[in-house]
């Protein structure tokens, strides 16, 4: 996403960009398939070094960059902050909450306080500061009270989505990136250009 300003105005433009993730998915569901075999990538990009794994939440995780990517692309704030909360949001919150979460959630002993506050303060800071890239660039313009308001409501949102016990159900890529974009689907106008 922090390369899409070097894109050009063109029309096409997110679908070149939409390449890269592409490629991602095609690899694993190669490998996670063992149509052929990557044991680095496995490692790398699972938890319990089953290919297996690969076909769920890796495998989201580019779809939500590709679904992004094509349908929000850099007019709007949705897809953005949907990505942000997605990585860094979700991303931060795991490794704080494995490291300082020994206090649990009530309702969900698989999440922790800590790991939750740092999904909603990481998510919100890193929505804010990509929302700033991209109006530097002057891809969006954006009344900066209401949209902190906004990306605040939408850091929540995603906050309570992840910290719900249903990961068995519905994967963390799927659930943070979609009530993202359902929430700031209300929130922020949308301008189609393609």
């Amino acid at each position: 996403m922090m390369s899409w300003p070097l894109f050009s105005a063109s029309a096409d433009a997110r679908y070149i960009a939409a390449i890269v993730p592409l490629a991602n998915f095609l690899r694993l569901l190669i490998y996670g398939l063992k149509l052929a075999t990557n044991e680095a990538l496995v490692n790398a990009v699972s938890r319990k070094g089953s290919p297996e794994e690969l076909l769920r939440g890796p495998m989201y995780y580019v779809m939500a960059l590709i679904f992004c990517t094509i349908f929000f692309w850099r007019e709007t704030p949705i897809g953005m902050v949907s990505l942000a909360m997605m990585c860094g949001g979700d991303g931060i919150a795991d490794i704080i909450g494995r490291r300082f979460g020994q206090y649990k959630l009530p309702y969900n002993n698989e999440k922790s306080w800590a790991g939750s506050i740092a999904m909603f303060l990481f998510g919100f800071l890193i929505s804010l500061g990509i929302l700033y890239y991209f109006s530097l660039f002057g891809f969006i313009e954006l009344d900066w009270e209401t949209t902190v308001r906004n990306v605040a409501i939408i850091s929540m949102a995603a906050t309570v989505v992840e910290s719900l016990p249903v990961t068995w159900l519905l994967d963390d890529n799927i659930s943070v990136p979609s009530i993202c974009i359902l929430v700031g689907l209300c929130l922020f106008p949308m301008q189609s250009s393609y």
